[in-house]
């Protein structure tokens, strides 16, 4: 078992509101509707508990439970921090955030994430789980944004 670990980040002009966009990121049920591999999430108080299924990495699939504390800044930033609860197992969490700043032609929306997980993979596969974990994401973020964008019924500009 060994620790890995990958980064994203990336930002967009979305032609929707800051609070069209804001209205969609609080909202625990249609993030885990929007985002894939994601089964569920659900708000616990300044907590928001997320459950992931069937993530593929190197031809194995793994699920995760993990808790982050959300700390929202109203229609401008949306910080989460991996915060298991006392007592618990947990194998994976995510450090990252949204900002949200109003724009001429709608929202101007930027995302910082770390992921990191414990996989039952040797460290020396480092190099390659960890780009695994970055096609993962990735495919994970552009549907994100496809579904984001669709529900707002908004376009990249």
């Amino acid at each position: 078992m060994a620790t890995f670990s990958s980064s994203t980040r990336s930002g967009a002009t979305v032609t929707a509101s800051v609070h069209e966009v804001w209205d969609a990121l609080t909202d625990p049920t249609l993030v885990a509707r929007m985002t894939p591999f994601l089964q569920a999430v659900r708000a616990e108080g300044e907590h928001w508990v997320w459950q992931m299924t069937k993530v593929p990495v190197l031809g194995k699939s793994f699920s995760f439970t993990f808790r982050e504390r959300m700390d929202f800044d109203p229609k401008e930033r949306i910080h989460f921090t991996h915060d298991p609860a006392p007592g618990s197992d947990e194998s994976a969490g995510v450090l990252g955030w949204y900002a949200l700043k109003e724009h001429p032609k709608g929202t101007r929306l930027e995302t910082s994430m770390e992921i990191t997980v414990d996989l039952p993979f040797p460290g020396l596969l480092r190099p390659a789980v960890e780009t695994a974990m970055k096609g993962v994401i990735a495919v994970m973020g552009q549907r994100f944004s496809h579904n984001l964008l669709q529900h707002l019924g908004a376009k990249v500009t």
